[in-house]
């Protein structure tokens, strides 16, 4: 017995070593768990008085008290139905009002208010890894996340493969990457640290080796780790990208010192293989040239 309940306590203890979702870093993964305790304490508090009112009522009509009224001919109460009704209803407005407020507040796409300029960050999922390019600074990682504390961090997404799903519990929102399109999202993390990162759709035989490390640095460090990585290690161009792709699972993290200028756009667009070629421009819409006044 005493085995079993040391075994217990360490797996509790460890446990609560990372609560993920409800230890949050940032406003976004804050706001989010104000939400989930405030939406769970209003469902207890038509779960609760249910089960107790369950309870009471077969303790009460139990055969062996003669208090209790037998009334066979009873079929409505408005207090009863007021209860039943009522209850329930004010419950699914509270509900939906938190539900209301917060899919405004937390819009993925909406820019989150900072007197620090964003860090930008273009996000790819593959096969089975995840590539970060950070166009303003030149250099990408893989399986590997820097950004700085306090700092909002704008990110765009894809897929160079099958749908995903990009999330960091502890940062907050996770969002769909899907090929040929781009998702938007805006996070920020307010304490340095390393947090774990994954991917929370299933996308096939490596799908549990599609994790990732999100470290938090103070931003003087991040600048110092930004510089570093600034011609270090290998090129990121169409040719290291088609040996990325390749499907691999549990892939260390590594850095690519520089990146081709429009890696992010040419992946979602298909056309990796074409980075040295200009890019050609659409032709105008029919509503375009419709608008455009004719001479005469």
């Amino acid at each position: 017995m005493s085995r079993i309940a040391l075994t217990a306590t360490s797996i509790l203890l460890l446990t609560a070593c990372n609560r993920g979702i409800l230890d949050p870093v940032g406003p976004v993964g804050q706001a989010e768990k104000t939400i989930l305790i405030n939406s769970t304490a209003i469902m207890l508090a038509i779960i609760i008085p249910t089960m107790i009112a369950t309870v009471a009522i077969a303790w009460w009509f139990r055969r062996g008290n003669k208090k209790a009224t037998y009334r066979p001919d009873w079929e409505y109460s408005g207090a009863i139905e007021m209860v039943v009704w009522g209850i329930p209803l004010l419950t699914i407005m509270l509900l939906g009002g938190i539900a209301w407020i917060g899919s405004h507040d937390l819009e993925p796409s909406k820019p989150l208010a900072s007197a620090n300029p964003p860090l930008r960050v273009e996000v790819v999922s593959l096969d089975w890894k995840w590539l970060f390019i950070y166009p303003d600074q030149g250099i990408a990682t893989v399986n590997q996340l820097v950004v700085p504390e306090k700092t909002p961090v704008s990110y765009r997404l894809t897929s160079a493969t099958v749908w995903n799903v990009f999330f960091v519990p502890q940062f907050g929102t996770m969002i769909y990457t899907m090929p040929r399109m781009t998702t938007q999202l805006h996070l920020q993390a307010d304490r340095p640290g390393v947090y774990d990162g994954l991917s929370a759709h299933f996308s096939g035989d490596g799908f549990p080796g599609m994790e990732f490390k999100a470290q938090v640095l103070p931003t003087d460090q991040f600048a110092t780790w930004a510089q570093g990585s600034r011609g270090q290690g290998g090129a990121l161009d169409a040719a290291s990208y088609a040996e990325l792709t390749k499907p691999t699972s549990y892939v260390k993290p590594m850095t690519y010192g520089t990146v081709s200028p429009g890696l992010f756009d040419a992946i979602v667009a298909d056309r990796v293989d074409q980075l040295h070629l200009p890019i050609p421009q659409a032709a105008p819409s029919v509503e375009k040239a419709s608008a455009t006044p004719s001479g005469g």
